[in-house]
């Protein structure tokens, strides 16, 4: 009576509970009252009889998950006659009810039985896995039994970590014992089912069920005992049979996640596999007209499992050498299925096929994916499908090809002697599929899929669907073009061709009315075909530019006249869109073709910058017998492009041409680029332009770059003496004293308030100034030594009126964020030219500006100016701390107060990820940079006299900063946590950290102890193997002392466990000093640690009533 009042109360309990009138309060009360009730003693027996005697299905899961938290987090209490209690009423409740509960009642209920096993079985459980295997054998309750076998494998073969690892060890141990009788059985069931379907075929070879799947196999399936087993006649499954199937292709695709290939898996098992696979892989109705949607589904689904368990084999690391053999076998027969998804000859009726069995289809090519890249040694040559019907489809298909085209590159390369013959087995397949790729990428073949592309919205790396779509394409396009370079070029160049003629021929079209100028092209037809004729020009031209490296390096004489074609090609086309100016024409369909226009124009002139390798190779090689020939070339890319640097032209357009300036200027160098007209016309337009007239910011720093470019650059093929190095400087200095007369005449002004009138004025003056030197000075830090000395000298009085504004502006951290940025570029790439002094000076004034209260105010705003300040202050005391020599050590004392007495104090409590990064890098320049700052002892000598003579100086800094970095370690950023892990890894490596005698007497446990501890609270679980590493280099030091005073300590300290469980954890710490058996021992001290704490935690409460 008692039970029977408690199951009608928990029902309307729970019928109150999900009742749509129900306040959330009331459902707050409830909760509290059913977790009440499921932590008392006893409570099972109310919930097993819950479960025999309702049919609420809410009452059954809360009774289930009363068992399973019972089973999970209370077993170890819960007395043995329990136990045996409830291993005995589960299964027969199982028995009774698993066809009349819904399914996930019956899964729960199956899963709390597994939980069961996962802790009794077998010292305590010994029929548990009998039984299933029982159940499976068992006609009737096959399906059952199924249920509970993958739920074993579920929970068993990799349980959670509120299990011991011996314990999970034993049970690894005991499954693996029983795969080989578990795969007999599924493999027989398999096989029973498809051949008590099977259709015997009676029709001789010609019929549609025989002779056309053998005719398809070709040569790749001779000798194989499997194809006529793949090509008999598809099974017609029952419904139950169907199920039953389904049920077996789960078990198997999860068992696969696990298990080692071995023998057990037979090529039976594979065959019955693949037999199934062709339920994925043709869903066309019968001749009889019987096969209803339904039923597609069905047959679809039991492909997709069966293609699941293959792709589960193939995508394990570890490949025994006898399982080879196997990996081949399965590729043959996925490419059977290939061939059974495309042997129509019509392309229409293949895409419609395609998009029909578009998931089944992904596995399909999923697989081949991982056995190309597993298995690429044994795979033939092959003609895969590009007739995708989907862009991720293309997409799997251009990665299989990559990765067959890489392995091809590298064994050609391997085998010089013989390349002709191999790149002859595989030149009609890669001339196909270059074909198709360029198919792909031409609106005039592909318009509808492309047009659904969106070319908008960028992703995460800053590219759209379409420029994602073609790089990858054109990528594939380059590897067929290292295969084959002459056979490629021969199949593009034509394309190009064509589209170019229809580009240069706009220009008859152009009609001139007064100041306006039209494209008379205005049919709808006519303007489709120029849209999508444009737009491939636009994509060929890209190509054409990601084929420039393999024009240049040895194969340059050889490629030279394919190359002179290309170059010529592009420079007559970027001419010729500079001088009837077609960006500026009005269309019928301006929104359309207007783009078309510019970005072809634009794409050009890219292309051709592509080419400037090969044009400075032309230059160093052969220029003297070609000089003409070179010199028109330059002259017209320059001609094309001085004319669109003007803030009248699309922005585009603008840089494009500005970007193959400074190519040009940068990579080829011609001394005479100075002295052409186009050059002096825009030295003149950039020296003498208002702000009226002024570029974009972007192209204006581009245009002085180039223009600083042909000062400051060696020419190549001239020696010193020829350079005219004073002719230059003097010009550069005219240059910068152009570039920068509103800003030094900025020199007088004393101090800025933020009220003042004029301060944006001064500020827009600095803000456009400090980006264009630093890039200046930014594209000579690699150049030579007098490259860098003519830049510092017509620098030098901006670098001063800069040092003057610091302190004006320190205040308006916008401003300083633009000062500091520049004088960061100048450490990095002039600090040599500057010389110490006056460096010096830099520092001293940036010290004694950066006081604690400026940068606490600047840190406080995260992501603001103040902070990109900070950082960028802190990068350049980086510079500083890592300048060999003694020049700038006295700075060091000063640096390190700095650090951490003003920046620490402040960062340290608060996330300030950035600044964060940047002060604990400058902790470690100093310290690696100057360890004898630190520690006057060589590392030799250390060796030598042992580490107890350590000769230390200034131990409170080094303390401090050893503390710092602790610190760091308690803190959530994962990101700091690895950089500063790193960075004491590194100090150990180069300077012995943990061997020195003050880390490792007085911090040397509180680091380990910190770093286990993080590995307990997973806090940082992404790092596991760094942690363990770094616990172990710091335990090598003195591994007696590790285990024999550490370890006890550690474990006493622990909490949640008690004297016997430290005991054990002790034990199975094993003594061992190589470190895959220390890792393993850290791993099971965390696990285990982390299994006794959750026990000792969930022990049972008071009694609860409803």
């Amino acid at each position: 009576m008692l039970f029977e009042a408690s199951l009608r109360a928990l029902e309307g309990l729970m019928t109150e509970f999900f009742h749509s009138c129900t306040t959330n309060e009331r459902k707050r009360e409830i909760e509290e009252l059913l977790n009440n009730f499921a932590q008392q003693t006893g409570a099972w027996r109310h919930c097993m009889f819950f479960l025999s005697n309702t049919r609420n299905e809410y009452v059954m899961m809360y009774s289930l998950t009363v068992f399973e938290n019972l089973v999970n987090k209370m077993w170890i209490g819960v007395a043995s006659q329990d136990k045996m209690e409830i291993r005995s009423c589960l299964p027969k409740l199982l028995l009774a009810q698993h066809k009349s509960v819904p399914y996930f009642i019956r899964n729960k209920l199956c899963k709390v039985i597994v939980d069961i096993g996962r802790q009794d079985w077998p010292m305590f459980y010994h029929d548990f896995f009998t039984n299933t295997l029982q159940l499976i054998q068992s006609p009737a309750l096959a399906p059952l039994g199924l249920v509970m076998l993958k739920t074993t494998s579920e929970e068993l073969a990799c349980p959670r970590e509120d299990l011991s690892v011996a314990r999970k060890e034993e049970l690894r141990k005991l499954l693996l014992e029983q795969v080989p009788t578990v795969l007999g059985l599924l493999t027989g069931i398999l096989e029973t089912y498809w051949d008590k379907h099977s259709v015997i075929a009676s029709t001789p070879p010609p019929s549609p069920t025989s002779g056309e799947s053998m005719e398809l196999l070709g040569s790749l399936f001779q000798g194989s005992q499997y194809s006529k087993l793949l090509c008999q006649p598809m099974a017609a499954l029952d419904n139950e049979s169907h199920q039953l199937c389904c049920l077996v292709l789960e078990c198997l695709a999860h068992l696969f996640s696990w298990i080692p290939l071995s023998t057990s898996i037979t090529p039976t098992l594979l065959a019955s596999i693949f037999h199934f696979a062709r339920f994925g892989c043709d869903l066309r109705p019968k001749l009889n007209g019987q096969q209803n949607e339904a039923n597609k589904v069905d047959r679809a689904r039991l492909g997709l499992l069966a293609m699941t368990c293959v792709n589960e084999l193939v995508s394990k690391n570890c490949v025994p050498m006898d399982f080879e053999e196997y990996l081949l076998r399965m590729f043959q027969q996925t490419f059977f299925l290939l061939q059974r998804l495309t042997r129509e000859n019509n392309a229409h009726t293949i895409k419609s096929r395609l998009q029909e069995l578009d998931e089944r289809y992904g596995s399909i090519l999923n697989l081949t994916r991982a056995l190309v890249h597993e298995q690429t040694r044994s795979v033939q040559p092959f003609t895969y499908p590009m007739t995708q019907p989907t862009h991720e489809g293309y997409f799997a298909c251009l990665d299989i090809w990559s990765v067959f085209l890489d392995f091809l590159t590298t064994k050609i390369k391997s085998r010089l002697p013989d390349r002709e013959s191999v790149l002859n087995r595989y030149k009609d397949a890669l001339g196909l599929l270059l074909r198709e790729v360029l198919n792909r990428i031409q609106f005039r073949c592909n318009q509808a899929q492309l047009e659904e592309l969106d070319d908008e919205t960028l992703d995460d790396d800053q590219q759209t669907e379409w420029q994602r779509y073609l790089r990858q394409s054109l990528e594939v396009v380059a590897k067929v073009m290292e295969l084959l370079p002459s056979h490629a070029f021969s199949t593009l160049f034509p394309v190009l061709q064509e589209n170019l003629d229809v580009y240069l021929g706009l220009q008859q079209f152009i009609v001139t009315t007064g100041t306006s100028r039209r494209l008379n092209i205005t049919a709808e037809n006519d303007c489709r075909r120029l849209h999508c004729s444009l737009r491939d020009l636009s994509s060929l031209l890209q190509a054409v530019g990601r084929l420039a490296e393999y024009f240049i390096g040895d194969i340059f004489a050889a490629r030279f006249s394919d190359a002179l074609a290309v170059v010529e090609r592009l420079v007559e086309v970027t001419c010729y869109g500079s001088q009837t100016s077609l960006y500026d024409l009005e269309t019928a369909v301006p929104s359309v073709l207007k783009p078309d226009l510019i970005d072809v124009h634009a794409q050009a002139l890219a292309a051709l910058q592509a080419y400037s390798h090969w044009l400075a190779q032309f230059y160093s090689e052969v220029h003297s017998q070609n000089q003409s020939q070179f010199i028109n070339l330059i002259k017209s890319a320059i001609d094309a492009s001085s004319p669109l640097i003007t803030a009248k032209v699309p922005e585009k357009l603008m840089l494009s041409a500005c970007h193959l300036m400074v190519s040009i200027t940068s990579t080829v160098r011609p001394v005479f680029l100075v002295t052409l007209p186009a050059v002096q016309n825009i030295f003149n337009q950039i020296t003498t332009q208002n702000q009226t007239r002024r570029l974009p910011q972007e192209a204006h720093m581009l245009v002085c770059r180039a223009l600083s470019n042909m000062l400051l650059l060696p020419w190549p093929n001239l020696p010193e003496s020829e350079q005219q190095w004073q002719t230059r400087s003097s010009n550069h200095a005219s240059l910068l004293a152009a570039l920068t007369r509103e800003y030094r005449i900025l020199r007088g002004t004393v101090n800025i308030t933020s009220r003042q009138p004029g301060l944006n004025d001064i500020k827009a003056v600095i803000q456009q100034t400090l980006p264009v030197l630093r890039d200046i000075v930014d594209s000579v830090s690699s150049e030579s030594t007098k490259s860098r000395q003519i830049c510092y000298q017509s620098l030098q009085e901006s670098v001063q009126v800069s040092l003057t504004h610091f302190p004006v502006f320190i205040q308006q951290p916008d401003v300083t964020d633009e000062m500091l940025a520049f004088f960061l570029t100048l450490f990095q790439a002039l600090r040599v030219q500057m010389g110490v002094a006056f460096t010096g000076q830099i520092i001293h004034t940036f010290l004694s500006m950066f006081t604690r209260e400026q940068l606490a105010a600047s840190i406080l705003h995260e992501g603001s100016a103040g902070c990109r300040v900070v950082q960028k202050f802190l990068k350049i005391l980086q510079v500083v701390v890592q300048e060999p020599g003694q020049a700038f050590k006295p700075f060091l004392p000063s640096i390190l107060s700095l650090c951490m007495e003003q920046v620490y104090p402040v960062v340290a409590e608060r996330s300030s990820p950035d600044i964060k990064a940047e002060m604990f890098e400058l902790l470690y320049q100093i310290l690696h940079q100057n360890w004898r700052y630190f520690f006057k002892t060589s590392v030799l000598t250390s060796v030598q006299r042992g580490d107890s003579e350590d000769t230390m100086e200034n131990e409170a800094q080094f303390t401090a900063a050893m503390q710092a970095f602790g610190q760091s370690f308690l803190q959530p950023d994962i990101h700091i946590f690895k950089q500063n892990l790193c960075y004491l890894e590194s100090l150990n490596s180069k300077h012995k950290l943990y061997h020195r005698k003050l880390f490792r007497t007085s911090m040397l446990f509180h680091f380990i102890n910190v770093l286990l501890q993080v590995l307990l609270h997973k806090s940082h679980d992404l790092l596991q193997e760094e942690i363990t590493l770094a616990i172990y280099n710091m335990a090598s030091v003195d591994f007696d002392a590790f285990y024999s005073a550490f370890m006890p300590e550690f474990l006493n300290g622990c909490h949640g466990v008690d004297s016997s469980q430290r005991a054990v954890l002790a034990r199975n710490f094993k003594l061992e000093q190589d470190l895959p058996s220390f890792t393993q021992s850290v791993q099971r001290l965390v696990n285990d640690l982390r299994y006794y704490r959750l026990c000792n935690s969930s022990l049972p409460t008071g009694t609860i009533k409803l």
